[in-house]
């Protein structure tokens, strides 16, 4: 559905025709003037009427419409096609999830397609009209807003993360919670929501440097005097990158670092059981020769056999228990 349309005229939104053909001719003849369409979720009879007034490309309306891409930028004759993913983590669950904007700029118009409720653009709208000094620079100034918003919030979701893992870190290196079986698991779905964030962020940062002109070339429709602001965002973008990467590879070595504990804790459960098992064979073994049923046998039927028989073993125990104390064993 059409959430907003709206007509700016030196970076001030105006009242204008509510056909999107005259509103968009209009724009073209005043010359300092684009229309501003915001679209959630749109079907493909809702998208059509935007589609032939604006000549979009038919690949990236297909895109628009089945979402699920990944951010990645793409020039057409007409119009700038930029997908970007807004991400939101849910602390509580752990949870990170990944929305779609869509948007497509070109002569006098911006159009902007969003997927799932990340990153509402009602905020970036706002913030924009309460700027007229950038909505002058036109359509090429609103991507710029939307790609500062998402990727300000990735710096957010990065920080959420970086926290949540300084605890499981605590909770994986402490006595009592390190040994839980649960905490594997725990690792691993935590390095999914990981990936998850990277998919979102790593594929952005060459759409970002292109429109920066930081891999050469001209883009259409974003004037050289808004370059410098599309690599203000994709510096950003490249601290978030390298925050996520360090993430990761903790991820990875906190998942190692437990799971080398729980072998050296199971190593240390099996020398206990091995301890106390030769502690235990022992007198199972002076039972066992005393307990076979032969008539001549040493001090059979001496009176103090049985009591220094058993003076023997507990010697014998203390001397094992000692033994296997002094290794570490028990």
């Amino acid at each position: 559905m059409i959430v907003d349309c709206a007509i700016y005229r030196d970076g001030r939104r105006t009242q204008g025709p509510a056909d999107l053909s005259d509103a968009l001719a209009e724009c073209r003849r005043a010359g300092e003037a684009f229309v501003w369409i915001g679209l959630y979720e749109p079907t493909e009879d809702e998208f059509g009427q935007v589609t032939e007034e604006f000549a979009l490309h038919p690949l990236a309306v297909e895109d628009a419409l089945k979402a699920h891409q990944r951010p990645k930028l793409e020039v057409y004759d007409d119009s700038l096609f930029v997908v970007l993913k807004p991400v939101e983590y849910e602390p509580d669950n752990d949870i990170v999830s990944a929305g779609e904007v869509m948007v497509f700029i070109g002569d006098s118009f911006v159009v902007t397609v969003r997927h799932g409720e990340q990153a509402p653009l009602a905020a970036v709208r706002r913030r924009l009209e309460a700027e007229p000094e950038m909505l002058r620079h036109g359509p090429a100034a609103v991507l710029y807003a939307i790609a500062d918003a998402v990727v300000d919030h990735y710096v957010d979701v990065a920080g959420e993360l970086g926290t949540d893992l300084e605890e499981l870190e605590t909770e994986v290196f402490s006595p009592v919670g390190g040994g839980s079986r649960h905490t594997a698991s725990g690792i691993y779905a935590f390095k999914r929501q990981i990936l998850e964030f990277r998919r979102a962020t790593v594929p952005l940062a060459q759409p970002l440097a292109r429109l920066g002109g930081d891999l050469g070339g001209r883009v259409p429709f974003v004037p050289d005097k808004a370059r410098p602001f599309f690599r203000d965002v994709n510096d950003h973008l490249t601290r978030v990158n390298e925050s996520v990467e360090g993430l990761d590879r903790l991820v990875s070595d906190i998942l190692s670092a437990h799971l080398a504990q729980m072998s050296v804790r199971q190593n240390d459960d099996v020398r206990k059981i091995s301890a106390w098992a030769a502690m235990a064979a022992v007198p199972t073994m002076v039972a066992g020769i005393y307990g076979m049923n032969f008539d001549h046998m040493p001090e059979l039927h001496w009176v103090w056999a049985y009591p220094t028989l058993i003076g023997a073993l507990v010697v014998l125990e203390f001397l094992l228990h000692r033994l296997f104390k002094r290794r570490g064993w028990l």
